[in-house]
């Protein structure tokens, strides 16, 4: 697949039907695929934290997750073709293993949000088979159990809700004990918004990159987690500014 570099991040170019594609011929393959949601707050993570960055640059697929990361692209001359939103391939991929037959387990989300996401999604896709649903939590003392409990499911498609960068961190640490699953998703926040416990930005919101603003207004304890977006928009202006000041020498 095609990818370009945001901020020295990488970021594949796939549409949404692509990436459900890719998944689908993963689900044959024996091993553990590995797929992170990209958005401005990952791109900032990984210029202060080495062992995510390199989390990045050597997964399996990096979604273009975000709206301002897909105009930063379009503004470095490098425009991705969609934007996939986390929680929109969380809806689609179960569709689809819905169809497939593929066993699921919902791992992290807080106060039975794992179990409210899992009524949803069953109430959506009546022949989804969601085999395991568990809070935990990401740290190290709990993997054990905690991969105990997604081997015996047997699940092979495995959503991870722990926020980034702990959650992807987590299926890195332990993707080579998974015995059954075939690809496994950081998902951040979808659960919230399936189970309903957060209410999403409205399309047109989200289509001119202000889902943040929404966010914002209606969990203003993200104050201090939007700073990264204020830092990734200035790095990209920068990085832009210092090409084209290249371009003309």
């Amino acid at each position: 697949m095609n990818s370009i570099t945001v901020l020295n991040v990488r970021v594949d170019d796939v549409t949404l039907s692509e990436a459900l594609a890719q998944v689908d011929e993963w689900m044959t393959e024996p091993r553990v695929h590995h797929i992170v949601t990209i958005n401005p707050e990952f791109v900032i993570a990984a210029q202060d934290h080495p062992e995510f960055a390199t989390l990045l640059a050597h997964s399996d697929m990096n979604l273009p997750d975000g709206a301002n990361l897909v105009r930063a692209a379009r503004r470095q001359g490098m425009p991705l073709r969609e934007r996939v939103a986390g929680t929109d391939f969380v809806w689609y991929l179960c569709g689809v293993a819905a169809a497939c037959g593929w066993r699921i387990f919902l791992l992290g989300g807080r106060n039975g949000v794992g179990e409210a996401t899992a009524a949803r999604l069953r109430a959506r896709y009546p022949h989804i088979n969601i085999v395991g649903t568990y809070e935990g939590s990401p740290a190290p003392e709990e993997e054990q159990e905690i991969v105990q409990r997604v081997n015996a499911s047997g699940a092979e498609l495995l959503f991870v809700a722990y926020g980034a960068p702990a959650q992807d961190l987590w299926i890195r640490r332990n993707r080579e004990k998974l015995t059954h699953v075939r690809v496994a998703i950081g998902v951040g926040g979808a659960f919230d918004y399936i189970a309903q416990r957060v209410r999403r930005a409205p399309p047109w919101m989200q289509r001119i990159g202000l889902e943040w603003l929404f966010r914002l207004l209606m969990q203003p304890w993200r104050a201090r987690r939007q700073w990264a977006l204020v830092r990734f928009t200035l790095k990209v202006l920068r990085e832009s500014s210092k090409k084209r000041a290249q371009a003309t020498l």
